[in-house]
């Protein structure tokens, strides 16, 4: 059949988590054609018009999508399942609903407390936050910003009175937000739709044990993107865990789990976590739309569940299908 891949264009002098967007497209694509499937690649501009002309003349049978961000705002990369739902295609990974909730970090989070599962406590702009939070290390987040650009230790901070974080509040506006950093363990778990659930591949752990003292555990910007940084060669994933971790993975599990119903998750999605001293998991965010490079956490825990790349995007493929 006639798959378009749809992805975010970038020039060559992009930034790395843009260039790893046509990473994505290009094994993505190549797996398609494994498959046996006629592949289209189609950039999605922030001209609706000519997307929505260009789908129509092609006429897929389905399209992957890939987008990550319209007009380089990461937030409207839900643009593109609003648009391929208004045509009536078939189309990978989650739906406008749940990219649309999830794509705005608060609003995530809000209806993570709403659902009772574990969200670390915030301050945003004009709500009451908890007076806890004085004192404590936050971190400061942009709500709609992801792939940890913006993301680093400069990034920790301790506010002593109330109103000072209060007028940080106001300086940086309303696309921030300041979040209780939980210093602890970091995990991510990937899903994977079965049919009409979730299939939960091995969880990762983030590894900090060559982290010196004193330095944040954080996977920031650079653990991510900077190929000579220290971060970068110090955070690697791992799958193995000991007997005493058996009880907080499977709770860990249940939480994603719930995160797939109250979303209404689909496709492929990834949940990430922090795990304070006591072991009380906290949601940091649902990824709806989460790497899928053959280089990525997404594609080594299907390896590590047994699928290897071509197998996991079948399976990714099939799930547009099944409703």
């Amino acid at each position: 059949m006639l798959v378009c891949v749809l992805y975010t264009p970038a020039p060559q002098d992009a930034p790395p988590e843009e260039l790893d967007g046509l990473v994505q497209r290009d094994a993505v694509s190549q797996a398609l054609e494994k498959l046996g499937h006629r592949v289209e690649k189609v950039p999605f501009s922030a001209d609706l018009d000519h997307n929505l002309s260009r789908l129509r003349q092609l006429a897929p049978d389905c399209v992957f999508n890939l987008v990550e961000a319209v007009a380089g705002e990461d937030y409207l990369q839900a643009a593109a399942p609003m648009l391929l739902e208004s045509l009536g295609l078939p189309y990978t990974g989650c739906s406008f609903e749940a990219m649309a909730m999830c794509a705005d970090k608060l609003a995530g989070k809000r209806r993570l407390r709403l659902a009772n599962l574990p969200t670390a406590n915030w301050a945003e702009l004009n709500r009451s936050f908890p007076r806890d939070l004085i004192g404590r290390t936050l971190i400061w987040k942009h709500r709609s910003t992801h792939a940890s650009v913006g993301l680093d230790e400069d990034s920790l901070v301790e506010y002593h009175t109330a109103s000072a974080l209060e007028e940080e509040l106001r300086k940086r506006g309303a696309a921030w937000y300041a979040e209780d950093f939980i210093d602890g363990r970091e995990f991510n778990i990937s899903l994977l739709q079965e049919g009409t659930g979730a299939r939960m591949l091995p969880p990762a752990e983030i590894d900090f044990s060559h982290f010196p003292p004193g330095k944040p555990r954080l996977v920031g910007y650079r653990a991510k993107w900077v190929a000579d940084s220290f971060e970068y060669h110090h955070t690697e994933r791992k799958f193995d865990f000991p007997p005493e971790d058996r009880q907080l993975i499977k709770y860990l599990e249940e939480i994603c789990l719930s995160c797939w119903q109250v979303f209404s998750l689909r496709g492929y999605a990834r949940v990430d976590f922090r795990v304070d001293s006591e072991e009380r998991p906290w949601v940091l965010e649902i990824n709806t739309n989460p790497c899928i490079s053959p280089d990525a956490g997404f594609a080594a825990a299907a390896l590590r569940a047994g699928l290897d790349y071509v197998q996991l995007i079948e399976v990714i493929l099939r799930a547009a299908f099944s409703g």
